[in-house]
């Protein structure tokens, strides 16, 4: 039974969750819950350009499809551009079978059926026949699991931006069960494009704009690895920093215009200027008409199976292609990449180091975002309970009375987190298991997002929080690897392989740099390693007192090389080229 016919027959819901879910999506959800983000117009003309549906072709002879139509931005205009093309040849085709577009929310539907139905009589069609064609384009569904008629030659939209928590449990569970790309944490906007990619002809076209989230990171894989079997990604826009949408939208847009056919290289565009003609003339170049262009760049291989794709400029993606294939990765090469410990409950599970009323044993110092923003160490005090024993298991509450005795005055906040709630015999572990030794060795901290790499040397006496990256190592000189680390290579593997921030801000995430490519220590000519350290330190020269109040923990298992006068260096902003 269509999923049309159950959202327009409520006596059908008690029989099934799926439609339940659907019918009070369709009828109450609010814009947020629907992911609902409206395109600006010229955004919209400028990616139906891309699609190459303009008036000039005959645009009766194609099919076009749109998911989730909303307020209706890219169906009105797609509904003018096909009247034109209509008129132009006095066309005589049947126009029902031209449009098909998809929307779940109930007056959002009729409003745009209304305003689609005004704009055709506008247009010079009679009242009848645009009732007629309104009815065969415009359909209140769910776009996921509604019946498709046929394939398309043209898939065009902004599906909705919506996360897995907001999406009731049975619908997001058939949704699992239908599509392989709805892996990890992937937003609803991942199935959307594998359905609409499923739905092209040989050679159509579908010209989204959505978050760039999928094209690096984990959860897009599948997708990726999708795109790269049967499909060309043609174009990618950077949208990151532009007045793409109506209003402000927290996600960090692309546009990408991919076809059902054999893969080739990729154009691409940043950041263009929100201007009718400007896009105009940027389209045309992206489908490699009008000449070249200095912001249109030609990327060979961007899509590799799925992997992340490598949209760099020329220059610096080939220093990449090239480094990865001579190079190991920072892991491969003796450096382990983590990332500190998050508790579920920062309130209960840290404050000031000496005000925590637990055996010294059952506590570390913390470092955290704050402790480095000057460039080093400057610690500010805060300490986090540890509920492990050295071995990683949890901690026999009956041999420690103030560590049982402060968490039992903890209990609800600590009781209540996901993690304790489903393993309640261990109520009181943190979200990742605390490997107190972790704190003894000497380290790089680097924050998650920065405009600039910030990678901070730690001598091994504070344990980092969850919104600190680490990285350690028995095997490089740590003061060496942060000359590296600060290096403007390491940055743009870093800058190529994570999704960009507004305001030019990178995550340096482990995933990102993990794919960093050093050589092995034992391959660094002596000479080398002696100015990579001597670097660090001109650059980042020594500071004082920033570990105040904190005595050296011994290391049980670190074998990094320690030299007499080794302290954090002050990481500002890098200035090594290397």
């Amino acid at each position: 039974m269509a999923i049309e016919l159950l959202i327009e027959q409520p006596s059908l819901f008690g029989m099934c969750p799926v439609s339940e879910a659907i019918a009070r999506l369709s009828d109450e959800s609010g814009a947020d819950e629907r992911g609902a983000i409206f395109t600006r117009r010229e955004v919209v003309e400028f990616m139906l350009d891309l699609a190459h549906y303009e008036p000039g072709r005959d645009l009766a002879g194609l099919r076009l499809l749109e998911p989730s139509f909303g307020g209706g931005e890219f169906v009105l205009a797609a509904i003018e551009r096909l009247i034109g093309s209509w008129k132009s040849r006095e066309c005589r085709a049947d126009l029902a079978p031209c449009i098909h577009a998809v929307e779940l929310h109930r007056d959002t539907y009729v409003a745009t059926r209304t305003a689609a139905l005004g704009r055709l009589m506008e247009l010079g069609v009679d009242r009848g026949e645009a009732q007629r064609l309104v009815a065969a384009w415009l359909h209140l569904g769910d776009f996921l699991l509604a019946p498709l008629p046929g394939e398309f030659d043209v898939v065009v939209g902004n599906p909705p931006y919506v996360r897995q928590e907001l999406i009731p449990a049975p619908l997001l569970a058939e949704y699992r069960r239908r599509f392989a790309t709805l892996y990890d944490r992937a937003d609803l906007y991942v199935p959307f494009i594998e359905r609409s990619l499923d739905a092209l002809a040989v050679g159509g076209q579908m010209v989204f704009i959505c978050a760039d989230r999928w094209t690096k990171n984990k959860y897009g894989g599948p997708l990726r690895a999708k795109v790269a079997r049967g499909f060309h990604l043609r174009a990618y826009v950077d949208m990151v920093d532009t007045p793409a949408f109506e209003s402000e939208v927290a996600a960090y847009p692309a546009i990408v215009l991919i076809e059902r056919g054999a893969a080739g290289s990729t154009r691409v565009a940043e950041k263009p200027r929100i201007d009718s003609r400007h896009l105009s003339v940027l389209a045309k170049a992206l489908l490699g008409q009008g000449g070249a262009r200095g912001d249109v760049r030609s990327v060979p291989h961007a899509v590799d199976g799925a992997q992340p794709w490598l949209l760099a400029s020329g220059g610096k993606l080939a220093i990449i292609r090239r480094l990865e294939a001579s190079l190991p990765t920072l892991e491969e090469a003796g450096c382990k990449v983590g990332i500190g410990v998050a508790t579920g409950a920062d309130k209960a599970f840290i404050g000031a180091l000496e005000a925590l009323d637990v055996e010294p044993s059952r506590k570390l110092p913390l470092a955290t975002t704050r402790d480095i923003t000057s460039g080093h160490v400057e610690w500010q005090g805060l300490g986090v309970v540890n509920p492990f024993e050295d071995d990683g298991t949890l901690a026999d509450l009956s041999r420690y009375p103030k560590l049982a005795a402060y968490l039992e005055a903890h209990r609800e906040a600590i009781a209540n987190r996901h993690v304790a709630r489903k393993s309640p015999d261990r109520w009181y572990r943190t979200i990742d298991r605390i490997t107190p030794s972790l704190a003894s060795v000497p380290k790089l901290l680097i924050p998650d997002i920065k405009g600039e790499a910030q990678v901070v040397f730690e001598q091994g006496r504070l344990y980092p929080h969850h919104n600190l990256y680490f990285v350690v190592s028995s095997d490089w000189d740590l003061r060496a690897l942060q000359a590296v680390l600060l290096s403007r290579v390491a940055r743009e593997f870093i800058r190529a392989y994570s999704t960009a921030m507004r305001g030019g801000f990178l995550r340096f995430q482990a995933q990102y740099l993990r794919r960093i490519r050093i050589p092995r220590w034992q391959d660094v000519s002596v000479d080398l390693r002696s100015r990579l350290a001597e670097a660090a330190k001109r650059v980042f020269p020594a500071s004082a007192g920033m570990n105040r109040g904190i005595r050296p923990l011994a290391s049980p298992y670190s074998r990094v090389p320690r030299k007499r006068g080794d302290e954090p260096a002050q990481c500002a902003k890098s200035k090594l080229s290397l």
